[in-house]
């Protein structure tokens, strides 16, 4: 089997405790995925809030792009850079994994649209455009309805525009309800929420309702289902395969068959319960084998992202 995993944290991970890309002990590193069906995987520059540390968010992204460029460079017997879908079906044709490089909280943009195309000039092809707080294109989502409802920013929506000019992949995970349907309304290409779980089965403000699910399937776009265990479950369990395949059945229900794929937030939670790391995709796969057919597995493991790709970057 295929995998395409649309967001990890393990960057972070990487830059801020020395750990190894190749090796390290955590949720994700490339002897894993080598060795458990990886085609590609989209690694994030996560951006903490300012205060955490001492450099402001576009140097913090700077820092952390170093750290990747040096890591990929180290392990290229491995893993190649993706900048597209052509790009990951060579990489694999010459017996590579690939590597999507994604930033996480559009909060190093400030006010400088031009950020926008440093970054890909970089090789960044997917931005998050907020986290867990406002910045300058729009609000994070809320529990409170009203606070839920505000949109996009003037320069939030100029943001969606020039990713859209240049073939960047809008992320709507962490949004306000607002934010997403504003995201929905005006851009030209499909978008993604890369991590996120169904609001229906678990009520947390970070999940996606039934109607942006249905949102989702209707303008093309994809989800990648979080395996984080507080999006999985109300009681705040720990990640559960059978949480996972309630989700999974129900997202499909409600977006399509073809808009509807994974992305772990592998390094970026607590605990990954019971898939233990990157290794528990095996059990996912034998699960799905029970239930699915091989085509709609593969569709959720990797084609589903891989023609999503196709369709938004150049």
């Amino acid at each position: 089997m295929k995998i395409i995993d649309m967001h990890c944290d393990t960057i972070l991970e990487c830059w801020e405790k020395g750990r190894s890309l190749r090796d390290g002990n955590g949720q994700l590193n490339l002897k894993l995925m080598k060795s458990h069906g990886a085609l590609c995987q989209f690694f994030a520059i996560y951006l903490p809030r300012s205060g955490m540390f001492q450099w402001d968010p576009f140097t913090l992204y700077k820092k952390m792009y170093s750290v990747y460029k040096k890591e990929l460079e180290k392990n290229s017997d491995l893993i190649r850079p993706a900048l597209n879908a052509r790009d990951i079906e060579k990489n694999a044709a010459d017996g590579f994994m690939s590597s999507l490089l994604t930033i996480e909280d559009g909060t190093f943009i400030s006010d400088k649209l031009d950020r926008i195309d440093s970054v890909y000039a970089d090789g960044v092809r997917l931005i998050t455009l907020l986290w867990g707080y406002p910045n300058t294109l729009g609000q994070p989502c809320y529990d409170d309805p009203a606070d839920n409802s505000e949109g996009l920013t003037k320069l939030g929506f100029e943001a969606v525009e020039r990713m859209n000019e240049l073939g960047i992949i809008i992320d709507v995970s962490h949004i306000s309800e607002g934010s997403f349907y504003d995201v929905s309304r005006h851009s030209r290409q499909p978008f993604m929420a890369s991590h996120s779980c169904a609001k229906e089965l678990c009520p947390h403000k970070r999940n996606l309702t039934d109607e942006q699910l249905k949102v989702i399937g209707n303008s093309d776009s994809i989800v990648g289902l979080n395996f984080y265990g507080a999006f999985l479950s109300p009681k705040g369990d720990d990640t559960r395969l059978d949480l996972i395949l309630k989700h999974l059945d129900h997202m499909i229900q409600k977006a399509g068959t073809d808009h509807v794929g994974f992305g772990s937030d592998f390094d970026g939670i607590e605990s990954a319960g019971e898939l233990g790391d990157y290794s528990g995709y095996d059990k996912i796969i034998s699960a799905l084998q029970k239930k699915y057919s091989d085509d709609l597995i593969d569709k959720l493991l990797f084609k589903n992202a891989l023609d999503f790709m196709k369709k938004v970057l150049k």
